[in-house]
């Protein structure tokens, strides 16, 4: 009888010893959170594609390096097409820029609106404190810079990605 008692403390104890796990519970999100629309990621993902166009061509502006394999992060097609040329331009001529641009891009509309496969991005840009000098003697190579007009398409590509693919900036003035 005293081995039945032995065994019973024995399995209490290692009953009671053991961590159990509780059950998984999953809860609704609180009324007040919203669920973005298609539209509101697509819109996103392209105001991030835009700006950083932006930001690797500035980059690449530095040294007028029109070969950068960044530039393709987020640009293709004409859009790619342009920068590269720019840059080629300012490197034959022995430009380089220097400082960056101020960007406000909005998303101006959405094709087709309920799940868009192409962003068209409005900004009006400040080039301002973006400005070209010569690799010689230093010395400004540009008009001053200021706010103008940029339109961008900008296209969910094959594998997911956003990637601007045209663009058209206008003149000093047009914002």
């Amino acid at each position: 009888m005293a081995g039945v008692a032995v065994s019973a403390v024995l399995l209490a104890s290692c009953s009671s010893s053991e961590t159990r796990t509780p059950p998984l519970t999953v809860s609704a999100p609180p009324a007040s959170a919203t669920t973005p629309s298609a539209r509101d990621l697509a819109g996103s993902a392209a105001l991030a594609a835009y700006r950083g166009m932006w930001q690797d061509f500035t980059a690449a502006g530095h040294t007028s390096d029109w070969r950068s394999p960044t530039l393709a992060a987020h640009a293709t097609g004409t859009a790619l097409t342009n920068l590269t040329r720019g840059l080629y331009a300012d490197h034959y001529n022995r430009l380089v820029t220097q400082g960056e641009p101020v960007l406000n891009p909005t998303v101006s509309s959405a094709e087709p609106s309920d799940v868009p496969m192409e962003i068209t991005v409005t900004d009006c840009g400040d080039s301002t404190h973006w400005l070209k000098y010569r690799v010689d003697n230093g010395q400004l190579a540009d008009t001053p810079g200021g706010r103008r007009l940029i339109n961008a398409i900008v296209q969910k590509q094959a594998d997911g990605s956003w990637k601007v693919t045209d663009f058209g900036v206008h003149a000093v003035g047009t914002c």
